[in-house]
């Protein structure tokens, strides 16, 4: 009886991990062909044999190399880079607050950066700044998102409580918000204008030395956090639990704080708040593979991030062409519907 069991778990093992396999490989042909068509579909088609040889044969000073090289490709990688770091960041709280209803916004993080570049874009800071220009809202939308999440890693380290570090990080954002608000009030109109083109967020202008950025600090942060992912799981099953595994539990949940934040508060800062993809991204994958294993759903929610957030990008840019829309306002029909059913899955209690 007991070799019968044994075979049939065996089976359902392997069931289960050739099905992981089929949908990491559906996923993953997804994000390619998005990302081929992010590259050839825009405001000049460009056919797409001629794109896969600008790619492995660039001919320097033509046409296609420039959009290519200057305009797409860096967009593409921004977006697909993007998505990835905000679901693992979404993951990452998730488990953290053991609550499916959390996102990476929650802990000031976007506020921290609004507030900071509203002080260049606002006011007359920028203009005492330009020598570090053209990557000076960058600059100070990483230097805004960073110092609101030392002050709430700096708090978690003392506070116990996952729920009350969550109402911090939100006062937190209440009160950056607030600061925004009156130099948004207090500022001239034409600046206005380009600091609410960046709050609406847009994977548009990326430059190659952000997507160096993007790629080391971001792909060090997500290695760390799959290499990592047995102490989550034990830190998903309880603070009490993870202890008796030998979890350092002080020091990982200053850790989960300190790489959520990063891996958000660094797609914040360069492409600006976009929204739902930290919050809904990590429910597609764990519904899509079957599995609450961080082993799965880390890289699962990375490359399920990678292809909503290029999908989205790729709309906002093509639906109403040659108008552009903000990314987040298409991130919204996706995160706003898994949301709102997991409200009512809830019975509305969060």
């Amino acid at each position: 009886m007991s070799t019968e069991l044994t075979i049939q778990t065996q089976l359902m093992v392997g069931r289960a991990a050739s099905r992981r396999s089929l949908v990491f490989f559906l996923i993953g042909a997804l994000t390619l062909t998005t990302a081929i068509l992010n590259m050839t579909i825009g405001s000049v088609d460009l056919p797409f044999l001629s794109v896969i040889k600008e790619l492995f044969l660039p001919v320097q000073g033509s046409d296609i190399n420039f959009i290519v090289w200057k305009v797409r490709l860096p967009r593409t990688l921004a977006a697909v880079m993007g998505g990835a770091y905000l679901a693992c960041s979404g993951l990452l709280l998730q488990v953290y607050f053991r609550n499916p209803i959390v996102g990476p916004f929650v802990l000031g993080i976007s506020s921290g950066a609004s507030l900071t570049v509203s002080l260049v874009m606002l006011t007359a800071l920028g203009l005492k700044l330009t020598y570090v220009t053209p990557f000076l809202t960058t600059l100070a939308g990483i230097v805004g998102a960073y110092g609101v999440m030392v002050l709430v890693v700096a708090i978690g380290a003392k506070i116990k409580s996952g729920a009350t570090l969550l109402i911090t990080g939100l006062m937190f954002g209440y009160v950056c918000s607030s600061f925004t608000s009156i130099l948004t009030a207090l500022a001239e109109k034409e600046k206005i204008k380009g600091f609410v083109l960046w709050g609406m967020g847009s994977f548009s202008g990326f430059k190659w030395i952000e997507i160096y950025i993007l790629l080391v600090l971001g792909g060090l942060l997500v290695l760390a956090v799959f290499l990592l992912s047995k102490p989550l799981n034990a830190f998903l099953l309880g603070e009490d639990y993870a202890a008796s595994m030998g979890v350092s539990v002080r020091r990982f949940r200053i850790f989960i704080l300190l790489a959520a934040s990063s891996l958000a508060g660094l797609v914040t800062a360069m492409a600006g708040p976009v929204a739902f993809i930290g919050l809904a991204v990590p429910h597609m994958a764990r519904l899509s593979l079957a599995t609450s294993d961080n082993r799965v759903l880390v890289p699962g929610a990375c490359l399920m991030g990678a292809l909503v957030t290029s999908l989205c990008d790729l709309i906002a840019r093509m639906w109403l062409s040659p108008v552009e829309l903000p990314v987040s306002a298409i991130t919204a029909f996706f995160g706003a519907p898994i949301v709102i059913g997991l409200l009512l899955k809830r019975g509305a209690r969060l």
